[in-house]
């Protein structure tokens, strides 16, 4: 009987395979680093979600 084969992924950070399966803890990324780059990226705002910009608030409304 064989194994089979995990299927593989490019990481989204640096876009090497890695395996898509439970034996790889930081799936999709191929490491913790690539994750934690992924992270920053979005805490620094590197990559956003278009959307319409709000009103500028009224500070005379009450």
């Amino acid at each position: 009987m064989t194994t089979p084969i995990a299927r593989q992924v490019a990481c989204p950070s640096c876009g090497k395979l890695s395996p898509w399966s439970s034996d790889n803890p930081w799936r999709p990324f191929c490491s913790e680093r690539c994750k934690q780059i992924d992270l920053g990226a979005w805490a620094t705002e590197r990559y956003s979600i278009p959307g319409d910009t709000p009103p500028a608030a009224d500070d005379d409304r009450q």
